[in-house]
């Protein structure tokens, strides 16, 4: 039986490990995810596999296709770079209402966050920091008292999830910029300054997209990124 992480299912555990290595071209587009396969290899029975394939299929990673079954959907690095774009946006929005509209429970919930985010950098920690950083957008896309909005960037955040895996946060120093990027939006998060809130926000989501696309382009077309 393939190892859990702490406090993850059989089949997250699974979808997780399939998720990095559709990102990196392990199966290519269009190749179809045999389920025994799969199982056989994890050592698990079918269930946990198809389980995971369904939350795949839910970030559009993978698709299913009546009487064929999951395949690797086919994603073009412009399509990528789309959902970007429109994540960026909806976080920019949200970051500008949560500087306006957050509760001051909340404000501080967001600055515990980003403190324990400051001990993970310090430790080196990549894992803990990429679960806070969730929690700390989480808490910003509910902190804008918008539900149509939270719903939209969560559902957002979701697709791009296979595409910001943790091994992202360790190259090129990601992690640390990603922490600046954050001081400078919770500053603004504190200060109830919207506008200030949304800029740093959009600054950061541009970086975020633009680490991640560098990756999906050399893992995908490796001889290239050497040339």
């Amino acid at each position: 039986m393939t190892d859990k992480g702490p406090g993850k299912t059989l089949s997250q555990t699974v979808a997780d490990q399939l998720a990095e290595e559709i990102v990196r071209g392990r199966f290519q587009p269009g190749e179809r995810l045999d389920e025994q396969s799969i199982a056989t290899r994890f050592n698990v029975s079918r269930s946990p596999v198809r389980d995971a394939l369904r939350q795949l299929a839910s970030t559009r990673l993978v698709e299913y296709l009546p009487r064929r079954g999951f395949s690797v959907a086919v994603m073009a690095e412009s399509d990528l770079d789309g959902l970007f774009e429109a994540s960026g946006e909806v976080e920019a929005l949200c970051a500008k209402l949560c500087a306006l509209r957050a509760a001051p429970s909340d404000r501080k919930r967001i600055e515990f966050i980003h403190q324990q985010a400051t001990d993970a950098v310090a430790r080196g920690d990549s894992q803990a920091y990429a679960a806070l950083n969730e929690e700390f957008h989480a808490l910003i896309y509910a902190g804008a008292r918008n539900k149509t909005l939270q719903e939209i960037a969560l559902g957002l955040r979701q697709r791009l999830a296979p595409f910001r895996a943790q091994g992202f946060f360790v190259a090129e120093n990601r992690l640390q910029h990603s922490h600046v990027e954050h001081e400078a939006l919770v500053k603004a998060l504190l200060e109830h300054d919207g506008e200030a809130a949304a800029q740093a926000m959009h600054s950061h989501a541009a970086n975020s997209a633009m680490n991640v696309l560098q990756h999906f382009g050399r893992e995908r077309h490796p001889s290239a990124s050497a040339a």
